[in-house]
């Protein structure tokens, strides 16, 4: 029995260190109190990441000024990256460190493969977040491209009360720049929030906003568009399937295949915005209008659009010129068109500025 006794408390002893307040401790370091996102009194804005065995790291993204790389200073593993005066904005960003893009482990924005950091100090913005207000609904959908024969999908956005209501709702198809696809209009361009803030503030006709993928070959996308998008959304949305009740509206790229779309379908689409936006700069501009039927078509657009609106973000706007060459050609061929100069230069600052114009116009009547 005695022996018994003697091997217990042996055992005993020897499983000691296992127990979980004997654990060994974590060792405590700068990333547990890291905010990667700050704002600092001054408003210059700091992104920093925890690498401390990283050899080199950069900030890539919406909020990198264009032409100016980012010196980041590091201190005990913590490289930070200073922005003066960033606007603001939501911003999309990612690190790449030794070579590989990194997407802040921080941050609870982080979702398919980007982050965004929401740059507003008093939270008021004209695209802020409105916790007072009802807000629409925010769906992704997917749908067979014949076109393209791939599955693809699309955000389209719902105004608040839709789900319970009866009535047939007007359709904006709003599309994405270059090198994005159709989740950077509600992440960049804020446009669930700045289309919940209007509608509750009595400025916006209630309407359905399809902001498809426009990441393809320029003419498959009017394709697209035309024989797929737009029929699904007529199939599956209560929705005034006509021109008067139908606009378009792209930034950039997107701009390009606006004007892609309305001059492939000149009587389809009474509203047509092309933001930061012209004929592609990489083609002769003669060919291109004839190709498009640019002067036949102009006649048409007129009879049937009630709004025709090229914008550009200033002079600092890259596609500054691309714009001025294509209200030169409807100049010269009689197409009557707005031009809007507002925001500064190509960024989402100015987009967001010209869907908060453009949504407020948008199937009212005159």
């Amino acid at each position: 029995m005695k022996e018994l006794i003697l091997f217990s408390v042996a055992l005993a002893t020897l499983l000691c260190p296992f127990n979980g307040g004997a654990q060994p401790q974590r060792r405590i370091t700068p990333n547990d109190t890291l905010k990667s996102v700050r704002v600092l009194p001054d408003g210059t804005t700091v992104f920093s990441l925890y690498a401390p065995k990283a050899r080199t790291v950069s900030l890539a993204g919406d909020a990198v000024p264009w032409g100016q790389p980012l010196v980041p200073v590091e201190k005990d593993g913590v490289w930070s990256f200073r922005i003066p005066d960033l606007k603001p904005g939501a911003y999309r960003y990612h690190f790449v460190v030794d070579g590989v893009e990194v997407y802040d482990p921080k941050s609870a924005t982080t979702t398919q493969n980007t982050a965004l950091a929401v740059v507003e100090p008093d939270g008021k913005e004209f695209f802020s977040y409105n916790p007072s207000i009802p807000h629409g609904a925010l769906a992704v959908r997917s749908y067979w491209s014949r076109t393209l024969g791939q599955a693809r999908t699309m955000r389209v956005w719902t105004p608040a009360g839709y789900e319970a209501g009866k009535a047939k709702l007007p359709v904006l198809y709003l599309i994405h720049g270059g090198g994005d696809t159709d989740t950077a209009w509600p992440t960049a361009g804020c446009a669930g929030d700045i289309l919940d803030n209007l509608l509750a503030e009595g400025k916006i006709v209630p309407m359905i906003v399809v902001m498809p993928n426009g990441a393809c070959d320029i003419s498959l996308f009017e394709q697209d568009l035309m024989t797929d998008v737009i029929p699904f959304i007529e199939r599956n949305y209560r929705v005034l399937a006509d021109k008067d009740h139908r606009a378009v509206s792209g930034l950039s790229m997107g701009g390009i295949e606006t004007l892609e779309v309305i001059f492939r379908n000149p009587d389809k689409f009474a509203y047509v915005w092309c933001l930061s936006g012209g004929f592609n700069p990489g083609v002769d501009i003669e060919k291109e209008a004839d190709r498009l039927q640019v002067r036949t078509n102009a006649a048409i657009i007129n009879k049937n659009c009630k709004e025709f609106v090229m914008t550009q973000g200033g002079k600092t706007d890259i596609t500054y010129i691309s714009g001025e060459k294509a209200n030169k050609l409807f100049d010269e061929v009689g197409l009557r068109y707005e031009y809007q100069e507002v925001g500064e230069g190509h960024t989402w600052y100015t987009w967001k500025l010209n869907l908060y114009d453009q949504a407020q116009r948008l199937f009212k009547k005159k």
